[in-house]
C-alpha cells in the first residue's frame, strides 16, 4: 500500500517534459514562395544591369569585318581589339591626364566638403539655415545649366585649357557631399566637442582630430563619388581642355574613327570596356567603406 502511494504520489512522479509546439506549416511555406519571389526578382534584375556590359564585352572582341551582323556572338574572338585599342589613340597619355585630373578634383572636394559640412553641423551663425537650404536647392539644377556662364568666366580669366577650373570646382565641394558631411556631423554626441573646448582645442583642432578620423568612410565614400564624377565627366573636359591635356573620356568617345570619320566600333567598344575598369576596381577596393558611408551618414535633421 506505502509503495503504491509513492507511485502515484504527484509530487513524487515523474514527468517527462512536452515537445515545444511545431510553428504552423502554412506561414513557413508561404515565406518560403516570397523568398523563392524575391530571389528570381534579383535574379532577374541583376541579368538586366550586366546585359548591356556583356554586349560591350562581345563587341569589344568582335572583328571589325562581323560588326552589324545579325548573329549573337562572332565566329571569333579577336583579343587583338584591345591592343589595337591602346595603340590608336595616346591611351597612357590620356590615362595619366585622367587620373591625375580625377584624384585632384576628389581629394580637393572631399575635405573642402568635409570642413564645410562641419560648419553647417556644429558652428552657429546668422543665416546658417538660409545657406544651407540654398545649398539644397543647388543640388536641384542640372550642371549643364551653370556650364557656358562657368565658361565664359575661365574664359575671361585665362583659365581655359588649364586644369584650374577643376582646382576652383574642388575647392568649393558638391552640394550633395556637404549635405552627408552635414548629417554625419550632426548625429555625433556633443560631449565630444565639449571636453575638447575644456583641454584648450581650437576649432580646427576639434575638426581635424576629432570629426575627421571619425568620418573615415564617410571620406572614402566622398572621395570615391567626386573621382566617378570627374572620370565618367565628358563635356567639361571637351569644353575647357586642348588636345594636349584633355581626358581618357574625350580620346575614347571622339578618338576611335577612320579617315573617312567614321566610327571603328570595335576599337571603342575594347577603349570603352578599358575606360571602366579603373573605376571598377576603385569601386571593389572601397566597397566596404562606401557602403558604411552612407549607412552612417544619418537621418538627423
Amino acid at each position: 500500500m506505502a509503495l503504491h502511494d509513492v507511485r502515484t504520489d504527484p509530487e513524487t512522479t515523474t514527468r517527462t517534459p512536452r515537445p515545444a509546439p511545431r510553428p504552423p506549416a502554412a506561414p513557413i511555406r508561404r515565406r518560403r514562395e516570397r523568398n523563392r519571389i524575391a530571389f528570381a526578382i534579383l535574379v532577374l534584375v541583376a541579368l538586366l544591369v550586366t546585359a548591356p556590359f556583356v554586349e560591350l564585352l562581345i563587341s569589344a572582341l568582335t572583328p571589325g569585318s562581323e560588326i552589324g551582323a545579325d548573329r549573337w556572338l562572332p565566329s571569333m574572338f579577336r583579343w587583338a581589339n584591345i591592343s589595337d585599342a591602346i595603340d590608336y589613340i595616346p591611351y597612357w597619355d590620356l590615362t595619366r591626364n585622367s587620373v591625375f585630373l580625377a584624384t585632384l578634383s576628389g581629394v580637393l572636394t572631399t575635405f573642402s566638403s568635409a570642413i564645410t559640412g562641419y560648419g553647417f553641423a556644429r558652428m552657429r551663425g546668422p543665416g546658417k539655415k538660409f545657406l544651407f537650404g540654398v545649398l539644397i536647392m543647388t543640388m536641384m539644377v542640372p550642371p549643364i545649366v551653370t556650364l557656358i556662364p562657368t565658361y565664359l568666366l575661365f574664359s575671361r580669366y585665362g583659365l581655359v585649357g588649364t586644369y584650374l577650373p577643376w582646382v576652383f570646382w574642388g575647392a568649393a565641394g558638391t552640394p550633395y557631399t556637404i549635405f552627408l558631411y552635414r548629417q554625419f556631423f550632426s548625429s555625433m554626441p556633443k560631449e565630444l566637442e565639449e571636453a575638447a573646448i575644456i583641454d584648450g582645442a581650437g576649432r580646427i583642432r576639434i575638426f581635424v582630430q576629432i570629426f575627421l578620423p571619425l568620418s573615415r568612410p564617410l571620406l572614402v565614400t566622398a572621395f570615391v563619388l567626386a573621382f566617378n564624377a570627374v572620370w565618367g565627366d565628358f563635356v567639361a573636359p571637351d569644353l575647357f581642355l586642348n588636345s594636349s591635356n584633355t581626358t581618357l573620356a574625350v580620346g575614347v568617345s571622339s578618338g576611335y574613327t577612320n579617315q573617312a570619320g567614321y566610327p571603328l566600333y570595335n576599337l571603342l567598344a575594347s577603349g570603352a570596356m578599358l575606360y571602366v575598369i579603373p573605376v571598377v576596381l576603385l569601386f571593389l577596393f572601397a566597397q566596404r567603406s562606401y557602403v558604411r558611408g552612407f549607412a552612417n551618414s544619418g537621418l538627423k535633421g
